[in-house]
């Protein structure tokens, strides 16, 4: 049974009602003046009267009991208030039930999502500790080995200050990226847009990394011929920094049997433009790849760390896109090679 108010209201009205009747009855068999026509008059009257009057006092009670729910559940319950107002069930207390519910089933998705949140910190803070320690404790071995004697001995003294400058300046590279990643999050770090050639800035960055590139047997090619133009609206300064990022990254994981090649495209997508970076390095295990923008993240940790760089470059570009309202994707395929792409709007 529907124990709705008003099924309520209309059960108690009709015993009211049989009550009343029954009363009826007795007493006028016992005086002995039994009328018809009034009897079913009176009886219809009480039914009608009793329903109404239980019905309205069971709604009031029900509403009065309810205002505390709606206060515990806040803006979601008003918002299932105005998505139940014009429901055809009745049941007050059933729908409250699914209010209640369905609020519940939020609640537990934010309470998720605070867990992901809060185990992603965890392992972001034991990152941090760790890419930290490794310096520290090298500058730590090193000095107190020119305390215990290296310091008068000329063979070690200058080389060991100079692997400690090493370990200090990769500590100050790590606290300038986390603090760059961090002003893009708090919105204080701004854009300065302007319309430039992407085509001119990437043959800019492969002349800036050619070296490097020839010292790991890699060659960076820019697809589009030098005399093409290719206008963009953006921070010039910000995408050089996510293109030398990208081609480094790619330069370091590179293929190590034969040449490698880091290849930039660029393709006309609607009212933005698409640029590529690809290589043939080892790619990214299909696992990792949802994973690579976060800060830290290394697919292979023990062999990434010795390529160098902090660990935050792919953070850093992925903030740098967005900031610029663009998007950047991933694709890759162990052994064959990473393709990074990632939008510009087009300049006029």
């Amino acid at each position: 049974m529907n124990y709705s108010p008003r099924n309520i209201a209309l059960l108690n009205a009709l015993i009211i009602t049989l009550i009343f009747a029954a009363m009826y009855v007795f007493f006028s068999v016992y005086f002995s003046h039994f009328i018809a026509w009034p009897m079913v008059i009176g009886i219809l009257i009480i039914f009608l009267l009793s329903y109404l009057l239980i019905n309205y006092s069971l709604q009031q009670f029900i509403y009065e009991r309810l205002k505390v729910i709606y206060k515990t559940i806040g803006k979601a319950g008003r918002l299932h208030k105005r998505r139940y107002k014009n429901s055809q069930n009745d049941d007050v207390l059933d729908l409250v039930n699914q209010m209640v519910l369905e609020w519940r089933d939020e609640q537990q998705k934010k309470i998720d999502e605070l867990q992901k949140m809060a185990d992603y910190r965890r392992e972001f803070l034991g990152n941090v500790s760790h890419e930290l320690k490794t310096p520290i404790f090298n500058i730590q071995g090193y000095v107190l080995s020119l305390l215990d004697g290296g310091l008068e001995d000329e063979n070690i003294n200058r080389k060991f200050l100079e692997k400690t400058e090493k370990s200090v300046n990769r500590m100050i590279a790590i606290v300038e990226d986390l603090e760059e990643i961090s002003r893009f999050e708090s919105g204080e770090l701004k854009l300065h847009e302007d319309v430039f050639d992407i085509n001119k800035l990437c043959r800019e960055t492969a002349e800036f990394l050619e070296v490097k590139a020839e010292q790991n047997n890699s060659r960076i090619i820019v697809k589009e011929a030098p005399t093409k133009i290719i206008k963009v609206r953006a921070d010039r300064k910000r995408i050089k920094q996510v293109l030398i990022n990208l081609v480094d990254n790619a330069i370091k994981y590179g293929n190590q049997e034969e040449e490698g090649r880091i290849v930039i495209s660029f393709y006309d997508f609607h009212d933005n433009y698409l640029i590529e970076v690809s290589d043939n390095g080892i790619g990214i295990p299909e696992g990792s790849i949802s994973r690579v923008f976060e800060r830290f993240f290394r697919t292979d940790k023990s062999r990434s760390r010795d390529k160098g760089g902090t660990g935050l470059g792919l953070a850093i570009v992925k903030h740098i896109i967005e900031a610029h309202r663009q998007s950047i994707s991933v694709r890759s395929q162990l052994g064959k090679g990473t393709t990074f792409s990632f939008t510009l709007k087009k300049g006029k």
